[in-house]
């Protein structure tokens, strides 16, 4: 089966959210939605978000489920406002417990705030679920992060941050919990895929001005990935991406992110005064 799949792209963070359709029904899914985030002024909006709404009201679609491929350290999760405007159930790899626990200490969370964490279910590896007439199977493909998943649906895969384009590459894995030798068995699987699978990407950084884009096949990927098409030992695919984790700086929004995107895209609730604040841990990353 072929799923509808349609793609929003926001250029603030160049991340591509999706809405997946079941062709037989009004029953859709929507991955990786984002929230609008201004560092500077620490404002939020909804703008991406709503762009998402309006189509699935425009389509007379019915939201059963909002998918999150990890805890995203680029951008802020709009997945709890979402379902508060047009239901469903949030979705994560069941590994958020572990990145919960590492960066729930870093912003001193309490207990009370992460089993209040926002999520409807943690998918188990290999757990599967259905939107309308559409199996969806969730693969666990850690490596940029422990919680990475991917979702399989006909002949379609999301798989986050794991893969880029042909011409980028592939995820870094130097994050907590990240780990190069997890991240090239989790793609070596997805490239087991047939070659025809479309593959859709969270992330575009095109390289040398091209548009952005974001579907690809397992195909192509296997042809010609520049870090892992076929012939890439894991070690030569280790060492490479070793090299260059080092010389890449800390993502911009990881810190409002993470603590947002581990809660299932909830905002800290607010203080006495009425006002909520993201927290800033000094000297905890990078250097």
């Amino acid at each position: 089966m072929k799923p509808h799949v349609e793609a929003f792209y926001d250029p603030a963070t160049f991340t591509i959210s999706y809405v997946l359709r079941d062709p037989m029904s009004p029953a859709c899914a929507i991955v990786d939605p984002v929230l609008d985030y201004d560092p500077d002024a620490a404002r939020t909006d909804t703008v991406s978000a709503r762009r998402i709404a309006e189509y699935v009201v425009q389509e007379g679609l019915r939201v059963e489920w909002i998918l999150e491929t990890h805890a995203h350290a680029d951008h802020l999760s709009a997945a709890a406002w979402l379902r508060a405007q047009l239901g469903g159930r949030i979705g994560i790899g069941a590994r958020i417990r572990e990145v919960q626990q590492r960066f729930g200490a870093l912003f001193a969370l309490s207990p009370q705030a992460l089993s209040d964490d926002g999520f409807d279910r943690l998918f188990e590896e290999g757990a599967r679920f259905q939107l309308g007439e559409l199996s969806v199977q969730v693969w666990h493909t850690p490596g940029h992060t422990p919680a990475c998943v991917s979702y399989l649906a006909g002949d379609t895969v999301f798989v986050g941050d794991t893969l880029f384009m042909p011409d980028y590459g592939t995820a870094r894995a130097d994050f907590p919990g990240g780990d190069a030798h997890a991240l090239y068995r989790s793609m070596r699987r997805l490239l087991s895929l047939p070659e025809s699978t479309r593959m859709f990407l969270c992330h575009d950084y095109p390289p040398g001005g091209r548009a952005p884009c974001w579907e690809t096949t397992v195909g192509a990927q296997r042809r010609d990935n520049l870090w892992i098409h076929d012939g890439v030992s894991e070690a030569q695919f280790v060492r490479r991406r070793a090299e260059r984790d080092r010389a890449l700086a800390v993502p911009r929004l990881i810190l409002p992110s993470l603590q947002v995107n581990i809660r299932g895209g909830q905002l800290p609730p607010a203080d006495d005064n009425g006002v909520q604040y993201l927290r800033l841990p000094l000297n905890q990353l990078g250097g």
